[in-house]
């Protein structure tokens, strides 16, 4: 069964879409290849996107922002697990293979953005790269967009925070190191197991653990505020490793950490349950059974407050776990507060010249 397997890819069928709203046309130039991620069978297109508005703000109250900048929509890591899958629906695609092969690309974002920047009524705030796919992802190393938002941001003084499982976040030290001098940036770098087997058939196109540990280390030293998220926990499969998670991160310069408990909404559900019966048959029923255990019986949860930390036995074990490997290696655990009072509402001439 294993040998059957699409190489470089989590998911290995289209599930069904829900949704069949919109059509889009294909940028046809060929993938740009990166050393970092083994090449895919199934190969990558990119579809141009052009939005009206660049900044989401989410309703949820226990997503941690309250603003969020995504300049791609799907993502070639193809982690399984990923809670962004079922939003590829929206654009007439499948939540399985279709998330990670075909990336909607944002080409017009930085021009939104400094847009936002500039119109009277904006306030500064915290914006969040990204809130659904990872900014990083193989296709920045493309079309540069990350980077483009970043050069606004400092340009701007707007704080940013950013979540990324991916080294190419070191290409843009230089803009890193100037906005943490200025408190204003923070950078989250997700590690989710310590077992190499695991992690590529977890998350086929990602970096292997020393990998991420180098870019926690080399953004610390520079000054870049740093934590790890150790998520998403999947009973059963990687709680085990979260004190030594959490151990190496703070050897390495992070001074947080935080966590979630995987849930699986949607069309991620059928696509995790295809894996892991694949990938685990011996363990398949029991990770399944404890994770409906950690959402009232359901592997998907969508109540507030409940959702990201799940509950039950199993929950508390892990929150616990989490709890005491924080108490031991970084007991001051808390999240940097960005300054806000810096923003210019005029663009600054020269900066970049």
């Amino acid at each position: 069964m294993k040998n059957d397997f699409l190489k470089g890819r989590g998911a290995q069928f289209n599930a069904h879409n829900r949704f069949q709203k919109l059509q889009v046309e294909p940028d046809d130039e060929q993938n740009v290849p990166d050393a970092d991620f083994p090449e895919p069978t199934v190969q990558t297109r990119f579809y141009e996107d052009n939005p009206k508005q660049i900044i989401s703000r989410p309703t949820s109250p226990d997503v941690g922002f309250s603003a969020s900048v995504n300049p791609y929509l799907g993502c070639e890591h193809g982690c399984i697990y990923c809670y962004a899958r079922n939003t590829h629906e929206y654009w007439g695609f499948s939540a399985g293979l279709d998330f990670e092969s075909k990336i909607m690309v944002k080409k017009n974002a930085p021009e939104l953005l400094e847009k936002e920047f500039l119109a009277k009524n904006y306030q500064p705030e915290v914006l969040h790269l990204s809130g659904n796919t990872d900014c990083y992802q193989p296709a920045e190393r493309r079309f540069q967009l990350t980077r483009r938002i970043l050069e606004l941001c400092l340009l701007y003084r707007n704080p940013v925070s950013i979540i990324t499982k991916n080294a190419l976040i070191l290409r843009d030290k230089d803009l890193l190191q100037q906005l943490a001098a200025q408190q204003l940036v923070v950078v989250l770098i997700t590690i989710t197991t310590l077992d190499e087997e695991l992690r590529q058939k977890m998350e086929p196109r990602t970096l292997t653990v020393p990998r991420r540990l180098q870019i926690i280390q080399e953004l610390s030293v520079i000054g870049v505020p740093v934590g790890v998220m150790t998520a998403p926990i999947i009973p059963s499969l990687n709680e085990k490793d979260i004190p030594r998670i959490i151990e190496l991160a703070a050897q390495h310069g992070a001074t947080w950490a935080g966590y979630t408990i995987v849930r699986l909404n949607g069309a991620i559900g059928p696509l995790f349950e295809d894996w892991i019966q694949k990938n685990y048959p011996d363990r398949a029923n029991k990770v399944l059974n404890q994770i409906r255990e950690c959402h009232g019986g359901q592997l998907s949860d969508s109540r507030f407050g409940t959702r990201m930390a799940g509950e039950g036995k199993f929950a508390e074990q892990i929150r616990q776990f989490h709890q005491i490997a924080l108490n031991k290696y970084m007991p001051k655990n808390g999240f940097p507060q960005l300054d806000t009072t810096r923003f210019l509402r005029k663009r600054q001439l020269g900066l970049f010249n």
